[in-house]
């Protein structure tokens, strides 16, 4: 097995330590509906429940408090990252400026400005944000904190399976929604390396695949980037990406979801399962149920990554 599992496996036990303080350990929640549907257990990892509305503050955090406590920081979101180093910026004391695409959802920008940290929006999707910040950060010594191509912030991620090992005697698949890699590549380097057996399934919204047709190229390729409901795991990688080589180390299976697939599966989660979620947590949902048939009658733990939507321009919707 590539020794880089091992290494982030180990990188995630020592960040559980440090970021315990700064986060909440989220509950395995057995779903009211899904499973019953499906004639399996299905289990929902309810990141959504997390401080900030998102499993980022963990990869944030973990960043972070590796770093000296007067080191300058910038970051570029889509906004769930932006709002995870916000609030680990202000519990550390750190100085952190945030570059966000300028189509930001309106509350994960509010809720970023909260915390009194510098923002900046720039370009038309988080790619491009991304670049910003690593021109300031290049021509400003600042340090450069990238939201997925990060050893630190992937391993920070990755103590969310550590949790997941706890929680539960058994789990047979795991559905993890894809976006630069960050989140699948740090729980699937901890399964594989404590829990061999259990498969890692990337789910990716068909409207910005970018990991899923890099991982079948084997290198990182450029695609077109549309709107999507699941726009936290929207983007491009970085050419230089440690994800994408975990990632094909990692994930035994990629599912591609459409929009219509994500929406109806924000419904579900809303009407059977009685949580409202963001888009990219609904995603690794759509991609359970496409594939469920495949998977009955075994333990599948569906990670809801995020629950940072706006329900006020979402429910209309989902309700009607």
């Amino acid at each position: 097995m590539n020794t880089n599992i091992f290494e982030t496996a180990a990188r995630s036990v020592q960040a559980r330590q440090r970021i315990r303080p700064f986060i909440y350990e989220t509950p395995l929640i057995p779903s009211r509906a899904v499973g019953r549907q499906t004639s399996s257990t299905v289990l929902f990892k309810a990141e959504n429940l997390q401080l900030t509305g998102s499993f980022k503050i963990r990869g944030a955090i973990s960043k972070m408090t590796s770093l000296p406590r007067d080191q300058r920081v910038i970051t570029a979101s889509s906004g769930n990252h932006g709002i995870g180093a916000a609030h680990a910026a202000s519990a550390i004391g750190q100085k952190l400026t945030v570059v966000l695409p300028e189509i930001v959802k309106a509350a994960k920008l509010e809720r970023i400005r909260s915390y009194g940290i510098d923002v900046i929006l720039h370009g038309g999707e988080t790619g491009l944000a991304e670049q910003e910040a690593q021109r300031l950060a290049a021509s400003d010594k600042r340090v450069y904190v990238s939201p997925y191509n990060d050893r630190e912030i992937i391993a920070g991620q990755g103590t969310i399976a550590l949790e997941l090992l706890e929680q539960a005697e058994r789990i047979d698949n795991v559905f993890v929604a894809m976006g630069g890699g960050g989140l699948i590549s740090g729980i699937g380097s901890v399964l594989k390396s404590f829990s061999p057996h259990t498969r890692v399934i990337g789910v990716s919204a068909a409207n910005s695949a970018a990991l899923a047709v890099s991982m079948r190229a084997g290198r990182v390729v450029e695609t077109d980037h549309l709107d999507t409901l699941a726009e936290a795991v929207a983007g491009g990688l970085d050419e230089d990406s440690v994800t994408l080589g975990l990632s094909m180390a990692v994930i035994d299976e990629v599912v591609t979801c459409t929009e219509a697939e994500i929406e109806a599966s924000m419904r579900d989660l809303l009407l059977d399962e009685h949580m409202l979620v963001e888009g990219a947590a609904a995603l690794a949902l759509a991609g359970f149920r496409q594939v469920a048939e495949k998977y009955a009658c075994r333990t599948n733990v569906v990670l809801l990554c995020g629950g940072n939507v706006d329900g006020a321009s979402m429910l209309p919707t989902l309700l009607r």
